[in-house]
């Protein structure tokens, strides 16, 4: 059996798509079509079931796969370690800009290879859906994602649980009063009056803390400030532009100068789970599983 058209299959088995596996493995749709019938018609046995949004596996292809793909990773992994002309592989890292930059990176800085060498590091910055993409594409070795990737094309492991929290100016809740001396559903119509600001006109951090600590939806229609950086955010809270809420790591400095504060705190705070993802049989080259080793090491310490 063509060792070629295996690693065909598991692609296309991890990726759900012939599309995805394509951009995957470097090669056109027909081309991956050719070759996965190809292998069927070597086998007898249809392996894949096409639907409208891509292809699932038939008992056949599940049990191929369940065989095939851990000694077709074992091999990537010997003719990877066999290719080293002795400078240490570049690590491309994705992942949301505050979380890298404050968390991840610094982390990671001093990461060597088993011979001692610097690791060599790529960084790029982007929301969930284009990092999972890119890293199902091959762009990236290593991905920090807040959403679990569904299938078998990407694993996944739990980093991290990220606190939220509400905070301002202190001057811009001095007529809301502290959270301590009302009732939550009080407090939270007189936070209704203030501006907000967010990362997106959504509101998607101040939405996820009403739901999760008001059962409400915000007042708001959108932001009075609206920018795609949680450190800008942060910047804005500081200079009174509105209510934000944050995670506790990126404004505990703020907290402890006093240019912030909490005008509540939940019994139980809003959190907001980190994954660590790669695609599927990576794991076991070294220059990835030693960024996840440090890393996972790492996070011991953010929770």
């Amino acid at each position: 059996m063509d060792l070629a058209l295996l690693r065909t299959f598991v692609a296309v088995h991890r990726a759900g798509s012939f599309t995805r596996a394509a951009a995957l493995l470097g090669l056109s749709q027909p081309a991956v079509t050719s070759q996965i019938r190809a292998l069927e018609r070597q086998l007898g046995r249809p392996l894949f079931l096409r639907r409208a949004r891509g292809v699932v596996p038939t008992s056949i292809g599940d049990e191929l796969a369940h065989r095939a793909a851990p000694h077709l990773d074992a091999l990537v992994e010997i003719a990877e370690a066999g290719g080293d002309d002795g400078a240490p592989r570049t690590l491309h890292l994705s992942g949301p800009p505050e979380f890298l930059a404050e968390r991840v990176l610094p982390a990671l800085v001093g990461l060597t290879d088993d011979k001692g060498l610097a690791q060599p590091l790529r960084a790029s910055f982007g929301n969930d859906e284009e990092v999972l993409e890119g890293l199902a594409a091959g762009h990236y070795d290593l991905s920090v994602t807040t959403a679990r990737p569904r299938g078998s094309l990407l694993h996944s492991t739990p980093l991290c649980d990220e606190e939220h929290v509400l905070v301002a100016a202190p001057g811009l809740t001095a007529g809301a009063g502290s959270g301590r001396r009302h009732r939550p559903a009080d407090l939270r119509a007189r936070l209704d009056l203030l501006p907000v600001v967010e990362v997106h006109e959504s509101l998607p951090f101040v939405s996820r803390y009403w739901a999760a600590v008001f059962d409400a939806v915000p007042a708001a229609a959108s932001g009075a400030v609206v920018v795609p950086d949680l450190r800008a955010v942060l910047a804005c809270a500081e200079r009174g532009a509105g209510l934000a809420v944050l995670p506790r790591y990126l404004c505990a400095t703020a907290l402890e100068r006093g240019s912030l504060v909490v005008p509540y705190e939940p019994d139980v705070p809003p959190l907001r789970t980190y994954f660590l993802v790669t695609r599927t049989g990576t794991l076991g080259l070294p220059h990835i599983g030693r960024a996840q080793e440090l890393l996972h090491q790492a996070a011991t310490a953010w929770c």
